[in-house]
């Protein structure tokens, strides 16, 4: 006879049974084919379905306690599904099972494909999963990998203390200092050939002849070290511009990205010198700058002392005295009108912070010496003292900004818009001042 196995069925057909007394497997299956003969036609015989392997092995499982006898019958069936749901009630008809009452329940017809098809699902993910990541990289991923690992040879050794570089130090007319070997293969993974490595805390002799020949930009760790190795730079060499990674990171570890972001960033050797001088004490000039202003009021204080038996309250009274008095000279000295060449570079610089929310410091000569947040500009140019000559930047102009660029000496404001027109001896510039 023939007979098909489970797995080549499409349905499953899963019926329980409950029998009032003790009997056997074989019991169980010569009631289903005894009781259901002739019950569905000639094309519907279990035995004939069974023989032209339509049906296949039926499959009993009983279990016996306290007299009383349960279990499962399992039908595979490659019948349609009307064929089967057929073959399925026709079991629920059988109501004695040996000399015992019975009762067959149909619990559910599987639809076995679908099991076989999300197992398919499954496994295909599997291997796709597997051949992204391992078993076939794209042209891209090659070409990434051939030249990192070119890259990566063309590290060199410079000077007489055998420095890590990149191929390009001596073509270059820039070049980038930083910390050690591991920084310089991470600048040169991403393609900047003109790295040199300090290999150390203490600035080596290349390194100082380098920086009186070169163009410098010194790119350190974001953390105290960093720091110490920019204070040692500036003591013992000249240097163009500093930038860092972000904080707590290293300059061997951060992306393209980050890199160019830090490198956009950079400021002026000055200004980091000036901020790191500022921190502990003034400056010589900075102390020759403001000894004029306290100069002048001291006769005035004095005078004051000898009119008044209150000095505290008189001060107080000359303060705002002698700022009226000071205040006149500032509004006698003309305000200074942009040239061309400054409307230009103005106008220029203006567009270019659109958006950013940033600003640039200027110097006489229209060079940048650094760019910072607009929330910081207020505190950059108290840092910075006497040295702005202008200021463009992606805000809008208030009096409290034009009363700390006033202190700063600043010449020019430049922003998007402005609250007050009029700055004093301050020239301010927005927008619609080059329409």
């Amino acid at each position: 006879m023939a007979k098909i196995a489970q797995v080549s069925a499409k349905y499953i057909i899963h019926a329980s049974i409950n029998i009032e007394g003790v009997v056997d497997r074989h019991d169980v299956i010569g009631a289903v084919f005894g009781q259901t003969e002739g019950l569905l036609g000639s094309d519907l015989e279990l035995r004939e379905l069974q023989r032209s392997g339509r049906i296949g092995r039926i499959e009993v499982n009983v279990d016996t306690k306290q007299g009383k006898t349960t279990g499962e019958i399992v039908i595979p069936s490659s019948l349609d599904k009307a064929e089967t749901s057929i073959v399925g009630a026709a079991l629920e008809i059988i109501q004695r099972i040996g000399p015992c009452n019975a009762k067959i329940r149909v619990s559910s017809i599987e639809d076995i494909r679908i099991s076989k098809r999300q197992f398919v699902i499954e496994r295909a993910k599997e291997l796709l999963r597997t051949l992204t990541e391992g078993v076939l990289p794209d042209s891209q991923e090659l070409a990434d990998e051939v030249a990192y690992s070119v890259r990566v040879m063309e590290i060199t050794e410079f000077g007489r203390e055998r420095l890590a570089a990149g191929p390009g130090i001596d073509e270059s007319d820039e070049i980038v200092v930083v910390e050690g070997r591991a920084d310089v293969i991470n600048l040169l993974k991403h393609g900047f050939k003109n790295a040199i490595a300090m290999n150390g805390t203490s600035v080596p002799e290349t390194i100082v002849e380098l920086c009186k020949k070169k163009t410098v930009t010194v790119f350190v760790d974001g953390d105290r070290g960093g720091d110490l190795i920019i204070k040692e730079l500036l003591d013992v060499t000249e240097i163009d511009f500093v930038t860092k990674a972000p904080d707590g990171k290293e300059v061997e570890e951060i992306t393209k990205k980050e890199i160019h972001k830090a490198l956009r960033s950079k400021v002026a050797a000055e200004q980091v010198k000036l901020e790191i001088s500022k921190a502990p004490e003034p400056t010589s000039s900075q102390s020759r700058s403001s000894s004029p202003q306290r100069a002048r009021p001291a006769p005035r204080q004095e005078q004051s002392h000898s009119r008044n038996d209150h000095p505290q309250r008189q001060g107080d009274r000359f303060d705002r005295n002698s700022d009226r008095r000071r205040s006149p000279p500032q509004r006698a000295e003309a305000k200074k009108e942009p040239s061309d060449k400054e409307r230009t570079t103005f106008q220029k610089m203006l567009e270019d912070l659109i958006g950013t929310r940033g600003a640039y410091i200027l110097d006489k000569n229209l060079e940048i010496l650094g760019k910072v947040p607009v929330s910081e500009l207020s505190s950059t140019i108290k840092s910075l003292a006497n040295g702005i000559y202008s200021i463009v930047f992606d805000g809008v102009i208030d009096k409290d900004l034009i009363l700390v660029a006033e202190r700063g000496n600043v010449s020019f404001l430049v922003g998007m818009d402005a609250k007050i027109k009029t700055g004093g001896r301050i020239t301010v510039l927005t927008t619609e001042s080059f329409s």
